[in-house]
């Protein structure tokens, strides 16, 4: 679930024994404006009778000429249950005491473009107001590409969110197949499953209140890759940033990151597999997904890497075992490519 918190953010002490880049603090205060994103936010009505909550202003964009904040619908939407031209705060409620006098007014919510559920995303967008930095500049990254990069086995990625703050790691798995658990309120309410697929998976990155930060290489130019929005204590999950853009424009709209115009070097400067190989991987994971999903325990089936050698591709199972243990029955081998299994706890909207 997204970062709450009773009066007192209880998020944090949970996260005291975790070594993180800088704790989160600086992502947490209220900005002297123009306010930047990787930044605590949410909506001004983001709480319940006994918590509040809040996530992270992920990035700056441009719809239709407008220049917006763009994060999870879980968190600007609350899930769909926002009213259009409600208020986005800087910071969080989470991280204001629960309440929204003095914080930044950031941007008004644009109503429920993209229902959570459908596009195979979890995107919500504001309409950025005046006291926005306008270079879409992110805490502890700077200002981002403007042109969006694959995902690659392997590939360096670094985010900026409120509660972990700056981190780092490489992409674990492409082409994942994934159920997310969500909580329709703030830390009350009816828990529900969506399914996704062909999504992003790295090692942990995040906690709880990350969601909305934007995956961005860390390989020289820091291109948009994909955007955070769930995870567990092992793994930190991403829509594929091709289909934000594409959920975004549909319909006819215009849709663009705000940044620099980079120059992204051809080829891959990191050890990943061939790109036919992973072609072949991800056919022989789409034949095999539905047997591995009836194995006890097994929340995510990809594509990745093989565990001794980073030019192999391999079949990836993100495994939920209490005691560690892999089944005898989950298979080692498929279709000719090595069965690798990464233990893991439920995946939770973040």
């Amino acid at each position: 679930m997204r970062a709450s918190s009773l009066y007192v953010p209880l998020t944090l002490a949970l996260l005291a024994s975790r070594t993180l880049a800088d704790g989160g603090a600086q992502h947490q205060v209220k900005q002297t404006p123009p306010v930047k994103m990787g930044t605590s936010g949410g909506s001004v009505s983001d709480h319940s009778n006994t918590y509040c909550c809040g996530g992270t202003l992920g990035s700056l964009v441009s719809r239709d000429g407008t220049l917006c904040i763009l994060s999870n619908n879980h968190i600007l939407a609350r899930s769909g249950s926002a009213a259009t031209g409600e208020d986005t705060l800087q910071p969080g409620l989470i991280d204001s005491s629960c309440s929204p006098t003095g914080s930044n007014i950031v941007g008004d919510f644009t109503g429920n473009v993209v229902p959570l559920g459908s596009a195979n995303v979890d995107v919500g967008l504001s309409t950025a107001r005046a006291n926005v930095d306008a270079s879409g500049s992110i805490l502890d990254i700077g200002v981002p590409c403007a042109g969006v990069q694959a995902a690659a086995i392997g590939l360096p990625v670094m985010k900026s969110g409120r509660t972990t703050g700056f981190t780092t790691g490489t992409i674990t798995s492409i082409n994942t197949s994934v159920t997310i658990q969500y909580q329709r309120g703030c830390n009350t309410g009816r828990r529900f499953n969506i399914s996704y697929t062909n999504q992003i998976v790295t090692g942990a990155m995040s906690a709880g209140g990350d969601s909305g930060s934007l995956l961005v290489s860390n390989d020289g130019s820091p291109n948009p890759v994909g955007l955070l929005y769930a995870g567990s204590a092992s793994t930190t999950i991403y829509n594929r940033i091709q289909d934000v853009v594409s959920a975004l424009s549909s319909g006819g709209h215009t849709f663009a990151f705000v940044g620099n115009n980079c120059f992204t070097a051809e080829g891959s400067p990191f050890a990943t597999p061939p790109a036919e190989l992973v072609d072949a991987a991800t056919e022989v994971k789409v034949e095999n997904e539905y047997e591995l999903f009836q194995h006890p325990g097994v929340l995510g089936v990809g594509v990745g890497a093989a565990e001794d050698n980073p030019a192999a591709a391999a079949i990836v199972v993100y495994l939920d075992s209490p005691n560690g243990r892999i089944p005898a029955t989950l298979p080692t081998v498929i279709g000719g490519f090595p069965v690798r299994v990464i233990l893991t706890d439920r995946f939770v909207a973040q």
